[in-house]
């Protein structure tokens, strides 16, 4: 691959991940108010919690993509001899191995989204959908750190 292509395609690829991942924490954001508060319908909340996966699935597609091409071969042995060789080590291993528990969780999320607020209260299912729900916006505000501190790390050899 030529550098004018990798200069192009990164950004765009990092821009679409970050993107991606944005909606979904939103989404999933906008999910745990409409079930603490029980407003909404049932449609709203499967299109929102679908909205959320979608986000989620689309990240994961777009950043394995980007690790296999670009990150693994011309980034991450830049973080490995820099300053900050645990922002590769630590913050990227966990990204990448904790975020695959974010599609199940998510797919849950969406099956639960599906019962009415009675069902929900009835099968004592509510908590857990604020649990999982807030897990799922908190798992995704975490990882944007940890690629804060990796892109810190590829850029400036520091953290």
């Amino acid at each position: 691959m030529d550098i004018v292509a990798i200069l192009t395609a990164k950004p765009v690829l990092i821009g679409l991940h970050l993107g991606f991942a944005i909606v979904g924490i939103d989404a999933f954001l906008w999910l745990l108010g409409e079930v603490v508060s029980n407003t909404g319908t049932i449609k709203r909340r499967l299109v929102v919690a679908l909205i959320g996966l979608g986000g989620y699935i689309f990240t994961w597609i777009i950043g394995g993509y980007y690790y296999v091409k670009f990150y693994g071969p011309l980034v991450k042995p830049i973080i490995k001899v820099g300053n900050a060789p645990w922002a590769h080590a630590i913050a990227m291993e966990a990204k990448e191995h904790i975020f695959l528990f974010t599609i199940p969780i998510a797919i849950t999320v969406y099956l639960l989204a599906r019962l009415d607020a009675n069902e929900l209260q009835s099968l004592g299912l509510r908590k857990e959908l604020i649990r999982l729900t807030l897990i799922l916006a908190g798992l995704g505000l975490s990882f944007g750190a940890f690629g804060f501190m990796i892109s810190a790390a590829a850029r400036w050899g520091i953290i």
